[in-house]
């Protein structure tokens, strides 16, 4: 038998790293305050199913005094033979039929038990029809009948039917929790392996103990297993490259991260694994320094910029290039002038010794040419190792002059095509007023991070911080409706023929 099959947990205080739930439930048992309808939702492995089995025993025997009855009740449970106890998988029963054959047959009594208990895992696969037909039963069950709902998406669950249950959030388990249950389960099966080895299994599935449990069952039959084993089955997680790519962020070494991301698609670590945990560094001194009070400004942009590299990096056709990106973004200079740098992943201080190192030792530091312009933009290449930068005013008529060197300083290309479509309309201060013909272009431009780049290239030639806005051609307002309701027009149409 599977190991994670024999170290289920078959009472509350066998449960793993969920003390908030067992304890309300405990409780609610000794009470005797049970209540007819439960949703437990958390990722996989957190102990969702074996939680609503030791509570279905409770249900089961509420009441029973027979000692040789409750005994096999128990045992009924575990074993999967009582007729009282329906488990349901809703992606593979997800339609209406099913769904009013269940409230059939909950109009029978109990057979054995005290009561009939329904866990229906993977409950948000349901179709939308299924939903309507439970939610009255669910309402208003017989007295006996009791509902304990699973899922990883709570987010799928209608509002009606969460509304009808209590719900329990189930927690991803500790790591040091995760790395006690597996050594807790090598020793009963007398399995030799290394504590790091462990800790890398429990680095890797994230919070979920099943995953784990299996991961340590695969290796069982090795006569010792390593840190090593692990990553050959595993992959590198990818731990070992964080402290090198936060510390070419921080000295915006760009060669150095090509070469480190080079480095991690070679030993096969998942990128999206990697993104989380610079992340997660990223945020251990973002609070860190909201407690001192320094400037989170550059921290939140890279925490930005690694949301959006997580997001896109799973469908990406080339997730390494998604990686680069992001992590040459960071490197653009994003910071006012005369403003403290912040040093997002707390490795200020090892940059600091690398160039007092180089003092010492005389190694020229590398530096890169001044950026030549003139008053109305960039002055030609042959003079930018020379020429002096002499910021232009900021006006409407200067900006206007200098939007042809604004768009070449603008990227991606999608970006730049749609900021061709606009025109400066007006200047408010420091807010540059640019209009659009076409919605679609307005919004492609005035997306966070689109923004966020044309509003650096022009601090860049003006030296002053200007904020963007898009605004749609008055003209085109009318037109744009208009296409909108041709367009809305013809999917219902679509939709009647």
């Amino acid at each position: 038998m599977a190991l994670y099959r024999t170290y289920r947990p078959q009472i509350f205080a066998d449960v793993v790293g969920q003390d908030h739930i067992v304890t309300t439930l405990e409780q609610a048992v000794a009470q005797d305050k049970l209540s007819h309808a439960y949703l437990f939702a958390g990722s996989r492995g957190t102990g969702k199913t074996s939680v609503a089995r030791i509570l279905a025993k409770h249900l089961l025997t509420r009441g029973i005094t027979d000692p040789v009855l409750k005994q096999q009740i128990i045992k009924g449970v575990e074993d999967g033979t009582i007729v009282d106890l329906l488990e349901i998988d809703a992606a593979s029963q997800r339609r209406i039929d099913d769904a009013r054959d269940l409230i059939e047959k909950i109009q029978f009594s109990p057979v054995v038990a005290s009561a009939k208990v329904y866990i229906i895992d993977e409950v948000h696969m349901l179709t939308k029809e299924a939903f309507n037909a439970l939610l009255k039963t669910l309402e208003e069950p017989p007295a006996y009948a009791h509902f304990i709902l699973a899922t990883t998406e709570l987010h799928k669950i209608p509002a009606t039917i969460q509304s009808r249950c209590q719900c329990f959030p189930f927690r991803a388990i500790r790591e040091d929790d995760i790395v006690r249950r597996l050594q807790f389960i090598a020793d009963q099966e007398h399995i030799v392996v290394d504590r790091e080895a462990l800790r890398l299994i429990a680095r890797h599935v994230e919070g979920g103990l099943r995953d784990a449990i299996s991961l340590l069952d695969q290796m069982r039959s090795l006569v010792k297993i390593t840190p090593k084993d692990v990553e050959s089955r595993i992959g590198s997680s990818g731990h070992e490259h964080i402290e090198a790519v936060a510390k070419a962020l921080a000295e915006k070494d760009t060669s150095s991260l090509i070469d480190a991301v080079r480095r991690l698609e070679e030993a096969g670590v998942p990128l999206d694994l990697f993104l989380r945990q610079l992340l997660g560094l990223a945020r251990e001194h973002l609070h860190k320094a909201l407690e001192e009070k320094e400037p989170i400004k550059d921290i939140l942009r890279v925490l930005d910029t690694l949301l959006a590299a997580v997001r896109d990096v799973r469908f990406a056709p080339v997730p390494g290039l998604v990686v680069e990106s992001a992590l040459l973004s960071l490197c653009q200079p994003s910071e006012e002038k005369g403003t403290r740098k912040a040093d997002p992943f707390g490795l200020e201080s090892k940059g600091k010794e690398k160039t007092l190192k180089r003092e010492k030792t005389g190694e020229p530091a590398k530096t890169e040419a001044p950026v030549a312009q003139t008053a109305v933009g960039p002055v030609p290449a042959s003079s930018l190792a020379s020429a002096e930068f002499q910021a232009p005013e900021v006006s409407l008529e200067n900006i206007r002059s200098s939007w042809t060197h604004i768009l070449e300083g603008t990227s991606p290309a999608s970006v730049k095509m749609s900021l061709k479509n606009g025109e400066v309309q007006n200047l408010e201060g420091t807010k540059v007023i640019v209009s659009f013909s076409s919605t679609f272009h307005r919004d492609k431009v005035s997306a966070t991070e689109a923004s966020r780049t044309i509003e650096e290239v022009m601090q860049k030639i003006f030296k002053r911080s200007l904020k963007l806005e898009c605004i749609l051609e008055k003209n085109h307002e009318k037109s744009e409706g208009a296409k909108e309701n041709v367009v809305n027009l013809a999917e219902a149409a679509a939709e009647i023929f």
